[in-house]
């Protein structure tokens, strides 16, 4: 799978999710290693949803994992938390902002 292959499938994933009610500015930057390498960053700005191909450098936190990981993540099938757990999600910065990730993910369920 190509790096943007895989970033079409993820921003399509993540658009589902309703930010309307996060008031807080949240900037995430992910760092995707092995398969499907490269660098994205979801950003909640103003309750709006945006997912773009770039290095975000003023982000509040940076995941590193693998595309297969964060697939998973994406789709509900893997709770970030247990990702942290099997070090199969890497976390730095704002920890208290990098648990709204799980809120977000799950507003896209309903």
């Amino acid at each position: 799978m190509t790096y943007e292959t895989f970033f079409a499938e993820v921003k399509e994933t993540l658009m589902g999710a309703d930010a309307s009610q996060i008031t807080d500015h949240l900037a995430y930057q992910f760092n995707i290693t092995g398969e499907a390498a490269g660098i994205f960053y979801v950003e909640v700005k103003e309750g709006k949803l945006y997912v773009e191909p770039y290095e975000y450098y003023d982000r509040d936190v940076i995941f590193t994992c693998s595309a297969k990981t964060l697939k998973k993540i994406a789709k509900g099938k893997l709770d970030p938390l247990v990702a942290v757990t099997l070090q199969k999600l890497k976390v730095d910065g704002n920890i208290d902002k990098a648990l709204k990730l799980k809120t977000l993910l799950k507003s896209k369920e309903k």
